[in-house]
């Protein structure tokens, strides 16, 4: 069994019977009293961030995960369909397991993220960054097209609406970071 000695970035542990990813953690030794470990915990299955507290050699359970490549491929009334990459067996995944689903388009890849103990889907997760062509924006106002801090929406190939500079035109490419959904840079052909 590990400690909070062992607890990094990315570890996934089993806290109050669910499964949480460390996402941020800090080791703090003050002056008077015990050493204690601060942590953000990820919800594998809600998403949501809780803070926590561990005191100093406390006992943590460590869950095994595993990250697999898969592509999308549709949706129909029973979800999204996946297909891994190197078996090419397709799963069916529903929407609240998936993270910004409005913005996968078919052939997109994405890994999943497993529980390996119990072979069950925990997430499925865009990379970072994806590019999607615009495909109907108003026209920027001439004059004002060097001026980013102005937004504008637009409707990307996905179906989503993402606010984007006012020099963006309906056709262009625009890197989209998925974990904000929001605009990143112009992609040139």
């Amino acid at each position: 069994m590990a400690t909070t000695a062992d607890i990094r970035n990315g570890l996934c542990i089993e806290f109050n019977n669910e499964l949480y990813t460390i996402t941020e953690f800090q080791h703090v030794k003050p002056g008077k009293g015990p050493a204690f470990v601060r942590t953000k915990l990820k919800n594998l299955k809600t998403g949501k961030v809780i803070d926590n507290t561990f005191s100093a050699g406390h006992k943590i359970i460590v869950q095994r995960v595993e990250r697999r490549p898969y592509q999308y491929l549709y949706k129909d009334d029973m979800g999204y369909t996946f297909m891994h990459s190197e078996t090419f067996e397709q799963i069916h995944i529903e929407e609240s397991l998936i993270d910004a689903p409005e913005l996968y388009k078919e052939g997109q890849e994405v890994e999943i993220i497993y529980h390996a103990d119990t072979e069950t889907p925990l997430s499925c997760e865009l990379p970072p960054f994806i590019v999607l062509e615009v495909t109907y924006t108003e026209p920027g106002v001439r004059g004002d097209t060097s001026s980013a801090s102005s937004l504008k929406p637009a409707t990307v190939e996905t179906g989503a609406t993402i606010n984007v500079p006012l020099f963006i035109n309906t056709g262009e490419k625009i890197k989209i970071d998925t974990r904000t959904k929001s605009y990143s840079e112009r992609v040139k052909d």
